[in-house]
């Protein structure tokens, strides 16, 4: 919790988003959201559980970390176990026994990935999205209302628009097509969701919708997406698409020029923005929330990250990493983070890490998982701060 902030501000129910203090020195801001499950202080970064579950860690351990807010997928879901699974069991939360807010993404993605990657995997037009099962190859339909109804049926307290979602690379001509379908596709979100929270007895409990705002890297296209949206009306905007270019870098003025299309008491979300030093520079352009599979999926693979230096020092790399599967770590008997407030990291060394990933052991995967969300939580925790400060 932010500790210095007063708590008449910290107790006011009837704002879902609060801006509570903004930078000297660049767009950076500090948030609050409240959620039917609890408040949530931005910026934050979000692990994906994508399935809804974060591979190898349990609820006590994301507890223990501090976590306050997850990201599922969508589309995961509604394909296994299925939302009258989950309705059955009074929702998301009670399934995976998490009673902290819950963000799911609308699947978009992953649906457009697919067929992008394959067409013969499925097709899309202003309906919706054709697609086959990863799972048995059925043949399925996703529209703007199901994902929205599927959303509502998980009971999350954040949820995100059914959109168009175009790989890097695609032409000024596609990415127009991408940005009217996605404005399209958000009117009818909107509608559906606004026949959902009438069905809601308590409407303080309604979840906060986003839209996602389309263009690639053409701004007057993200101009046109995001003015449309904001006429729709949200709680909250995504940045639509990948944050770098082909080549891998940062884009830097389409992040900045989107943000600023969206109005000052909106949520901003990075959706997928994971590297930590993109998310330092997407924080100095006023972007609020965070997620992406990062930091656990490169732990599964054995690279580990560390904190090494200061975040607000110009040209200063704050952090290193190590693949702890190297065989200079065969004999390193330091802590794997003598600086954890896990004991588990502290205690266990590089060495018996580097031999777990030897055989296979899945406490290694485990391991590996918590040391780099707790470096992903302290990073977050820390740009708080220098917000604080206006140092960043």
């Amino acid at each position: 919790m932010i500790a210095w902030l007063p708590a008449m501000v910290l107790l006011n129910k009837f704002d879902m988003f609060k801006i509570l203090k903004k930078s000297k020195i660049s767009k950076a801001r500090l948030g609050i959201i409240q959620t039917p499950h609890g408040k949530i202080e931005t910026p934050i970064f979000m692990p994906d559980a994508t399935r809804g579950v974060i591979k190898h860690l349990s609820i006590q351990d994301l507890d223990n970390l501090g976590l306050e807010c997850l990201v599922a997928n969508t589309l995961h879901l509604f394909l296994r176990p299925g939302t009258k699974l989950i309705k059955k069991n009074n929702g998301l939360h009670n399934f995976i026994n998490w009673q902290k807010p819950i963000l799911t993404d609308s699947g978009g993605y992953q649906v457009f990935s697919l067929i992008h990657k394959n067409g013969s995997k499925g097709s899309i037009n202003d309906s919706g999205a054709i697609f086959r099962s990863p799972i048995n190859g059925a043949k399925l339909k996703m529209t703007p209302e199901l994902s929205i109804k599927t959303q509502f049926a998980l009971g999350v307290d954040m949820m995100v628009c059914f959109d168009d979602c175009p790989p890097n690379g695609y032409s000024d001509e596609m990415l127009a097509v991408s940005v009217e379908r996605t404005i399209k596709w958000a009117k009818r979100c909107k509608c559906e969701y606004d026949k959902q929270v009438k069905l809601i007895k308590n409407k303080k409990n309604k979840p906060l919708l986003f839209a996602v705002i389309q263009g690639g890297n053409n701004l007057k296209l993200r101009e046109r997406c995001a003015e449309e949206l904001n006429k729709i009306g949200f709680d909250g905007f995504g940045f639509g698409a990948r944050h770098i270019d082909e080549s891998g870098n940062f884009l830097s003025e389409a992040l900045k020029y989107s943000a600023d299309q969206i109005p000052e008491n909106k949520l901003r979300f990075g959706l997928g923005i994971g590297m930590p030093e993109d998310i330092i520079r997407s924080v100095k352009l006023g972007w609020d929330m965070f997620d992406c599979v990062i930091p656990t999926r490169e732990g599964r693979h054995g690279k580990l990250f560390f904190k090494t230096g200061l975040i607000n020092k110009k040209n200063n790399k704050f952090y290193s990493t190590i693949n702890i599967t190297n065989a200079k770590f065969t004999k390193d008997f330091s802590p794997i983070n003598k600086f954890s407030k896990l004991a588990e990291l502290r205690q266990y060394s590089k060495a018996y890490l580097n031999y777990l990933f030897k055989i296979n052991e899945p406490l290694a995967l485990r391991l590996a998982s918590l040391n780099n969300l707790e470096f992903y939580l302290n990073i977050i925790s820390e740009v708080k701060q220098l917000i604080k400060k206006n140092k960043i």
